[in-house]
């Protein structure tokens, strides 16, 4: 049987999410196709259709992960002030809840650690999303009448992800919810955001 484009892209996409899903739970590392693709409904055999190798299904993945981070910072602006809508997403982003999801959320505290052993193209591909993340930040910066809207935006983005970084690795919780709020009342105060924490 035969299927149009669209299923053939609802199928893709299918994969990607439970690649993505599979990095977030696991790390890139340790990514196969088998399961990948049982999870997604399919049998190996259909990887080519979809994906020229493992590298290149990586890759889309990554790609897979910003789309659905990204999808946080447009709900959380949308309809809103710059300055409350940045204030949302960041009082998300430097959650418990966002801390300690591995299904979803912002890739960049999921994929710092393993970026420097993976490939070029995937490499590039984290460096592209950083950028779009950085760039959609200044825009709403520069909204809110900042002229160095493009800095402030890449100290803000380095900010929370460390930040997120170092509170997963902390082992009490106590002090693991003091770093990401330390970053809140931080970033509240440098952008005047009325942080609801």
């Amino acid at each position: 049987m035969r299927y149009g484009a669209e299923h053939k892209q609802q199928t893709r996409e299918r994969i990607l999410k439970e690649a993505a899903n599979a990095i977030r739970m696991e790390g890139v590392q340790k990514i196969a196709v088998a399961p990948v693709m049982a999870k997604a409904g399919l049998t190996q055999g259909g990887f080519y259709a979809h994906f020229a190798s493992r590298d290149d299904l990586v890759a889309a993945a990554i790609d897979q992960m910003f789309l659905d981070g990204s999808e946080r910072l447009t709900a959380s602006l949308e309809g809103r002030a710059p300055a409350e809508g940045l204030a949302i997403y960041l009082d998300f982003y430097l959650s418990r809840a966002h801390c300690e999801t591995r299904t979803a959320g912002c890739p960049l505290p999921f994929l710092s650690a393993d970026a420097p052993r993976l490939e070029p193209e995937a490499r590039a591909r984290i460096t592209a999303g950083v950028r779009r993340m950085t760039d959609r930040i200044a825009v709403v910066l520069q909204a809110m009448g900042r002229p160095d809207a493009e800095t402030a935006a890449g100290s803000l983005v380095n900010e929370i992800v460390g930040a997120v970084s170092l509170a997963r690795v902390e082992p009490d919780a106590e002090a693991s919810d003091a770093i990401l709020a330390r970053s809140r009342r931080a970033l509240a105060e440098r952008f005047a955001l009325p942080l609801a924490r």
